[in-house]
């Protein structure tokens, strides 16, 4: 059996190696258009900012290496241009030379990735405006960013490429501007959680400009001027555009195979294209999302290296199918971690699902251990039958890890209430006994069974004008900073002795620090008569989300 690779790195690397350790007889080369067959691609900025060293490190097989280990053939600078279905053959050119030949195959597997997008702007050609995406990408960035007389850059696009490029330029040394069309980085999350983030990279001294959109650039001299709509010109030395990127179909287009969401490549459950014989895995695919259930492009690492190794499996005959992804996604920003998987509110209510969500702010680990952070988690599930859609968190050490086991819980088909019930490992460097999964699960227990009611930021403005609005933090906290409105201050710890303070036939609002002691003073109230409602997030992240705004609304350089 002949099988042909169109592709390495995650997706067409992992095929060609778990397929020779299925069968040792297969013949099998790979295509790889650039220099690089097997490399960190989720690595490629953190080179930049010299976290890592050595170009080398970047790497992960060579050509000579895969020939050693695993007798696969790999040529690199190999560019397949076309497919010949009928005769069952692909048309490849040699970039350096130019030469053209033909290589028959039995199966074809295409992992051609994704290609950036770049908005067609004037003069974005021009030297010195980048884009990232290979090896040999982030080599010119490094070496654009540590040329003599370089201090300034500016990042286009706040999504995971754009948010990391910004990260290690400023590392790097450079003053550094993150222009972001919207008005929150890292679409995937909410507004309300990425205002965290916002503050975070202002503090790290980037310069963040949200709602600014660019409209062409300009040479000045040895320096680029971008023009911004309603703004000042940035000048500066280089630019990245990290806008995004689009499925890397059109081989599959032009040979005739079905096309999916966002012109990706069609497979079945299996990997297969509309051709038995040609399979596709990776960036250029649409998969099953599993908090939809609807076919979406998910251009992540951990998908595409399983996608690979399932088409060798199906190749092999060994009948395996790729079940889907929620998406599960992390990022370092700074000393931050930003974490997020399945559906953000934007996405369920386009996806016509009615759902309810809770926010609550622990401990990394036990607050009587020295070095504890805390952490914002928000969870999203169907009020239909509590399934979780979805969830964010931000904060610091152990994101990663609760953002694993929520996403675990997911694909498991666990209900948000039953996230009270996991069994998970605790010692204090590590966890509270009751881990911030498991109190996901008790705050939505209580939600779902009627033991509380919530408010979040959105709806103070319309809030009853007869209510009461009470903080219950202590008068320290209250007189350093309180939420608009809420100009009653009753610390939880003397509410019993106050009730007497309060107007049993009004609403009353509550609001503390982090959630829980306002929780804490609604169980009181509430047996007490009162009508209840617990502020989700507390006030640490009232203050986050109102300093965001400020943030939102800006169309020149907050950052400054």
């Amino acid at each position: 059996m002949k099988v042909l690779i169109v592709g390495g790195v995650a997706g067409g690397a992992s095929a060609a190696a778990r397929l020779r350790r299925l069968d040792e007889s297969a013949e099998i080369i790979i295509f790889e258009r650039s220099g690089y067959v097997s490399y960190a691609n989720c690595g490629l900025p953190y080179y930049i900012g010299g976290v890592i060293e050595d170009s080398e490190e970047l790497t992960l097989q060579s050509p000579q290496s895969f020939k050693e280990r695993f007798n696969i053939d790999v040529r690199i600078k190999q560019e397949v241009t076309a497919v010949d279905r009928a005769k069952k053959r692909v048309a490849v050119r040699d970039i350096a030379t130019g030469k053209e030949y033909f290589e028959s195959y039995d199966k074809l597997i295409l992992s051609p990735g994704a290609r950036p997008f770049v908005p067609a702007l004037r003069s974005v050609d021009m030297k010195n405006i980048f884009t990232l995406r290979t090896v040999e990408d982030t080599l010119a960035i490094r070496q654009a960013a540590t040329r003599r007389g370089v201090k300034r850059a500016v990042v286009i696009g706040g999504g995971f490429i754009g948010v990391e490029t910004a990260e290690n330029l400023k590392e790097a040394g450079l003053e550094v501007y993150l222009i972001q069309r919207g008005d929150h980085i890292l679409p995937p999350i909410d507004g309300d959680m990425a205002s965290m983030l916002h503050a975070h990279i202002i503090k790290n001294g980037v310069n963040l400009m949200l709602n600014s959109d660019v409209e062409c650039f300009e040479e000045s001299g040895s320096e680029i001027r971008v023009i911004l709509k309603d703004a000042q010109p940035i000048m500066c030395d280089m630019v990245v555009m990290a806008v995004g990127v689009m499925p890397d179909a059109t081989l599959a287009a032009e040979a005739g195979l079905g096309l999916g969401a966002k012109g990706s490549i069609a497979v079945d459950e299996h990997m297969r294209t509309s051709d038995p014989d040609i399979y596709a895995v990776g960036d250029a695919v649409s998969i099953v999302n599993t908090a939809t259930g609807k076919r979406a492009v998910i251009a992540l690492a951990g998908p595409a290296n399983k996608q690979g190794r399932i088409a060798a499996d199906n190749i092999a005959g060994i009948e395996r199918s790729y079940l889907g992804s929620p998406a599960s996604s992390v990022i370092k920003i700074f000393d931050m971690t930003a974490a997020f998987v399945g559906l953000n509110e934007g996405s369920a209510a386009a996806a016509g699902i009615a759902y309810d969500k809770i926010i609550i702010s622990p401990a990394s680990h036990a607050s009587y251990y020295p070095g504890g952070r805390t952490m914002t988690i928000k969870a999203l599930f169907a009020r239909e039958d509590n399934r979780i859609l979805g969830a964010q968190i931000v904060g610091y050490d152990g994101v990663d890890k609760r953002l694993d086991i929520i996403s675990a819980a997911m694909q498991a088909g666990l209900k948000i209430t039953d996230l009270a019930d996991l069994d998970l490992a605790y010692a204090p460097p590590y966890a509270s006994a009751k881990d911030p999964v498991n109190m996901l699960g008790f705050v939505a227990q209580n939600v779902t069974e009627g033991r509380m009611k919530q408010f979040f930021v959105e709806d103070i403005p319309s809030l009853p004008e007869r209510a009461i609005l009470l903080d219950t933090r202590t008068r320290e906290e209250y007189e350093e900073g309180h939420a608009e409105g809420f100009d009653k201050n009753i610390p939880v710890d003397e509410l019993r002795s106050r009730l007497s303070e309060l107007d049993r036939t009004r609403p009353v609002y509550v609001m503390c620090q982090t959630g829980l002691r306002s929780y804490i003073a609604c169980r009181i109230l509430a047996q007490n008569g009162f009508d209840c409602y617990n502020f989700a997030g507390g006030y640490r992240f009232y203050h986050s989300v109102r300093r965001g705004e400020n943030l939102k609304n800006c169309s020149t350089d907050c950052g400054k």
